[in-house]
């Protein structure tokens, strides 16, 4: 008889879970936005929104620098793009896919009524011809199908350029690791919007702090871009994921040693300015938090990359979050990790001075 396991199992807090469930891809964040509403707007100074969707929450601080923390809640996503005669909807990718991942997968189309459920589909392996099986299918070798059987049909249902998401929800795998689509990046949206939370509750904030949920991060940064013109931050922490390589077939020499539950990934390269990297390990020690350290040889692939060259330039930080299968219906982060990012957060926060310089 086999026994069954003792460990514990962590729970989602509900503002993550909830950020997990709503279906946000990329130029349409409208449901993360509404979660972000829900859960932020009561703890601001001042709370707004921008022609980008993005969400601005701020709290006024006390003649300090201006901080800024970004999390991107937009998700890869599909939009269809064609409908035939027989009702089949074809498709582009909203950001960037892995082909291999899409086809037999079901979807939720975001229609003005509502989500309509829809099949990825392609020809079945036992229809490929021995060559075809080797090859990895183009995006208009795959379909959609929503169990109608013309054009006319179709086109009552869904209209070109609705977008569409994986369906696959937030659940616990062991313990406190947890598997969802979007991870990247609703657990770096959760890590600042939860630390501006905290950081509501602190009197004595010398930072201005602006908490910022990015939209279009998936498409080329674009919302962290407009909102870090808009806010002129002197220094900013942008929060996304980063890849975990404690996986079969990831080599250490290529990408880095990274684990799953080894704590926040803290980056260092061009991207990032050495005293706000040094501030961030200062923080992470006093709370006993463990981290990992990334080399970033070039402009990261995250908000930070725009935040950075901002109106006379920002002097940036990235907090990664340790991720396995980036880009697919099945990404996987520590839990605890992710509580860990917001931990730091707040701590680099309140340590930041009423005359501090990033300058060097």
């Amino acid at each position: 008889m086999s026994k069954k396991s003792s460990a514990k199992h962590t729970s989602y807090p509900d503002f993550l879970k909830e950020l997990l469930e709503a279906k946000s891809p990329t130029g349409h964040e409208f449901a993360a936005q509404k979660v972000v509403d829900d859960y932020v707007e009561k703890s601001a100074d001042k709370y707004s929104k921008d022609a980008l969707g993005n969400r601005i929450a701020e709290l006024k601080g006390n003649g300090g620098p201006t901080l800024m923390f970004a999390g991107h809640i937009d998700e890869i996503g599909l939009i269809i793009s064609h409908v035939d005669d027989k009702g089949y909807l074809y498709f582009e990718f909203l950001g960037g896919h892995d082909q291999v991942i899409p086809s037999g997968r079901r979807i939720h189309i975001l229609t003005r009524n509502g989500p309509v459920l829809g099949i990825t589909g392609k020809r079945a392996v036992h229809l490929l011809s021995p060559e075809d099986r080797k090859r990895v299918p183009e995006r208009h070798d795959m379909w959609i199908d929503i169990g109608v059987t013309n054009r006319t049909e179709a086109l009552s249902i869904v209209r070109i350029g609705d977008p569409a998401v994986y369906t696959d929800g937030p659940e616990i795998l062991r313990g406190s690791i947890g598997v969802a689509r979007a991870f990247d990046d609703k657990a770096g949206a959760y890590v600042c919007m939860e630390a501006f939370r905290r950081l509501s509750k602190e009197k004595n904030l010398a930072a201005r702090v602006v908490s910022v949920a990015t939209t279009q991060e998936e498409i080329g940064t674009r919302g962290a871009q407009v909102a870090a013109q808009g806010i002129s931050p002197d220094v900013s922490i942008a929060v996304d994921v980063g890849h975990a390589t404690d996986h079969p077939d990831a080599d250490n020499r290529k990408f880095g040693r990274f684990t799953l539950s080894g704590g926040p990934i803290i980056a260092r390269g061009p991207n990032i300015n050495p005293v706000v990297y040094d501030q961030m390990i200062e923080a992470a020690e006093s709370l006993g938090i463990p981290y990992q350290i990334g080399a970033e040889s070039r402009p990261t692939g995250t908000d930070a990359r725009a935040i950075q060259m901002a109106n006379g330039g920002v002097a940036c930080g990235l907090l990664s979050i340790p991720l396995r299968y980036m880009h697919t219906p099945g990404e996987v982060v520590d839990l605890a990790v992710v509580e860990q990012s917001v931990q730091l957060l707040v701590e680099f926060a309140c340590r930041v001075k009423k005359k501090q310089s990033y300058s060097w």
